[in-house]
């Protein structure tokens, strides 16, 4: 016999459908909980299938976010063997039955069946504790960006309609300095009833490491601007009231920001990795900690067209007959994070020539009549392939003489 668990996992809870056998279900499907209590009850169903079939049961869940987490620490604690499947990999074996039928019962059944279906179904290897440490605060990091970058714009749209003059004054309008002078300042009315002196020692408050004459430059262009602003008088105190509750989020995002960069450095030099990934010319401290965080331990990809398709910049293949698609789309699946990185270690790569191997690669694209943006997922794929040999090699780029010859 060959046993199978297959779990249709949701938030708090997960469906179950054991088989002992191809086409040989057992018992009725049911539900437990991720509690003690619900996984006690799992553990000691799981037991039983062993029991009947004389074989410990592989269990088989589609990855759901951060809903299966209770459930893979505690299969990991008790070192059973589990199938964590992409789920576009479940969702197209579920398309397989006619009937058009969606329940988390059937859903457990197609799960399980699926193990069956797929001979080359490998046993989930998790990320070390490091790994995921550090994908985490990096993951965090683009999300907090996200959100800091939206609060940017609605900060520039109550600006605009209160000091929209005020940015003339600042080379960095986000930078502290200028967001605490705005703090106190927040609109012209209050620069043009301060003096410059009074308003150059407020600027040195704030922490700008310049000298007192430059805070009496920025008074009097802070001044000049007042002068020059369009709205002579502020008829929405909200405007003020949302100005003020902008620059105290975009100050404490700043801090915490900040603060995360600086954790996920320490984290990834702790990584023999990271320094590597590194070497390669355009990929800087924050694009190397998350290609690693997202990669992981690169042992689990036996070639680099695997790790490719992990990124998602492998090309749809359609061909039907005679037909042959011309235009390829690449399949975007796998890590979409681990995909955004490439795109933008490769634009940082080619930009001032920083990566000249890269950019003659782009360049020699573009001459074949590539479009800029397939120029660019070619030469990711070509970066992709780079790191593979390098992490493989455990060498820096430099020192890698037969990635050299790759690199052309």
């Amino acid at each position: 016999m060959d046993p199978v668990i297959g779990l249709d996992i949701s938030k708090g809870k997960s469906q179950v459908q054991a088989f002992l056998q191809k086409k040989e279900p057992y018992k009725k499907s049911f539900v437990f909980e991720h509690n003690v209590i619900g996984l006690h009850d799992f553990h000691r169903f799981w037991l039983e299938v062993e029991e009947v079939t004389g074989r410990p049961p592989v269990v088989v869940f589609e990855s759901t976010g951060h809903y299966h987490e209770p459930v893979l620490q505690f299969l990991e604690d008790q070192q059973i063997v589990y199938y964590l499947v992409n789920p576009v990999l479940s969702h197209e074996a579920k398309k397989m039955s006619l009937r058009k039928v969606k329940t988390d019962a059937i859903d457990a059944f197609r799960l399980g069946e699926l193990y069956y279906l797929y001979d080359d179904l490998q046993p989930f290897k998790k990320k070390a504790v490091k790994f995921m440490n550090l994908r985490n605060q990096t993951r965090q990091h683009d999300a907090l960006t996200g959100t800091y970058v939206q609060i940017k714009l609605q900060f520039q749209t109550v600006l605009d309609q209160v000091f929209p003059e005020y940015k003339t004054a600042f080379g960095d309008l986000y930078s502290p300095t200028s967001l605490r002078t705005l703090l106190h300042y927040q609109t012209p009315q209050g620069i043009k009833e301060e003096t410059k002196e009074k308003i150059a020692e407020v600027i040195r408050q704030q922490g700008a490491k310049r000298s007192y004459g430059w805070a009496l430059d920025k008074a009097r262009q802070l001044k000049e601007a007042a002068d020059r602003n369009p709205f002579k008088r502020n008829l929405y105190t909200s405007h003020v009231e949302g100005l003020t509750m902008f620059i105290q989020l975009l100050l404490q995002y700043q801090r915490h920001l900040s603060k995360l960069i600086k954790e996920i450095d320490a984290l990834a030099e702790e990584f023999d990795e990271y320094e590597i990934i590194r070497s390669i010319p355009g990929i800087g401290r924050k694009i190397a900690a998350t290609i690693l965080s997202e990669i992981g331990e690169i042992d689990q990809f036996n070639h680099p067209k695997k790790l490719v398709a992990y990124s998602g910049i492998d090309p749809r293949v359609h061909e039907s007959g005679q037909f042959k698609a011309s235009i390829n789309r690449i399949t975007k699946r796998g890590s979409s994070i681990l995909r955004k990185s490439l795109y933008n270690a490769v634009q940082c790569g080619i930009t001032k020539n920083r990566n000249p191997k890269l950019r003659a690669y782009y360049n020699k694209k573009r001459e074949e009549g590539k479009p800029h943006k397939v120029a660019i997922i070619a030469c990711a794929n070509k970066l992709i392939h780079w790191i593979y040999a390098i992490l493989k090699s455990k060498k820096g780029l430099c020192d890698l003489e037969e990635t050299n010859n790759i690199l052309l």
